[in-house]
């Protein structure tokens, strides 16, 4: 993944968290193909399938999930909207944001929808207290928050008790977009980032950073990194 920022870099090569988790960077990629990849991913899982997340950012896209109401959509622009499938409203992502998406068997693992909210809330919590940050979730609406302004946001869709869909972590971007629509639904939502708040780790440190609290969350062992070469890379994902 590279970093949009500048700031200090961290390798993006391939993690193998455990026999059944695989943490893949990505990089930057389009969000049609790599919906349509989770897609296919999931459908075409077995019993046997290893777990995977996938670590990425996004070119400007607003997405609209299954409960979404066009209204918090409240000025057009060029940047486009695709109706997705997760649950929630509207948000937006683009570059200097980390994207992680989980696919996951919930019932291999014995976690609940609930319970797996809330582990990912905990692991981008956590990650902000290493650096001195107080995070933290609200009833009723998914998601971590810094003071009043959202700092990331939660959305997942279940097939077969299989996850995918996944979180979204502001770094260092450019936030003007989401004047354009409610966040997540809430009308007057502030929203923040990372490097507003004193983190001037880089968004590929972030990303790695955070899916090892990911890892810690979901109950997997230490992670062993696979150095050298280019990151492997899903069947069905994209280039």
């Amino acid at each position: 993944m590279k970093s949009t920022t500048g700031c200090e870099k961290s390798s993006a090569s391939l993690f193998t968290f455990h026999a059944s988790l695989k943490a893949r960077p990505l990089g930057l990629v389009e969000y049609q193909p790599t919906f349509e990849a989770m897609k296919v991913f999931t459908a075409q899982r077995g019993p046997e399938t290893p777990d995977e997340i996938w670590l990425l950012q996004h070119p400007p896209v607003y997405t609209l999930g299954l409960a979404g109401k066009p209204e918090h959509l409240l000025h057009s622009s060029d940047i486009p909207v695709v109706n997705i499938d997760r649950g929630g409203q509207i948000t937006y992502h683009g570059p200097g944001q980390i994207v992680i998406y989980l696919l996951l068997d919930l019932k291999r693992r014995g976690i609940g929808v609930k319970d797996l909210v809330r582990r990912m809330e905990q692991a981008i919590i956590d990650l902000l207290a290493a650096y001195d940050v107080h995070a933290e979730r609200r009833d009723k609406a998914p998601g971590v928050y810094v003071g009043e302004a959202k700092i990331a946001a939660l959305g997942l869709r279940i097939k077969n008790n299989c996850s995918y869909h996944g979180l979204c972590l502001n770094v260092d971007m450019d936030l003007s977009p989401y004047a354009n629509i409610n966040p997540c639904g809430y009308a007057g939502l502030q929203v923040t980032q990372t490097c507003d708040h004193g983190i001037d780790a880089g968004l590929d440190m972030l990303a790695v950073e955070l899916a090892r609290q990911l890892q810690h969350q979901l109950g997997y062992t230490q992670p062993h990194p696979k150095h050298g070469g280019n990151p492997e890379i899903p069947a069905h994902s994209v280039a």
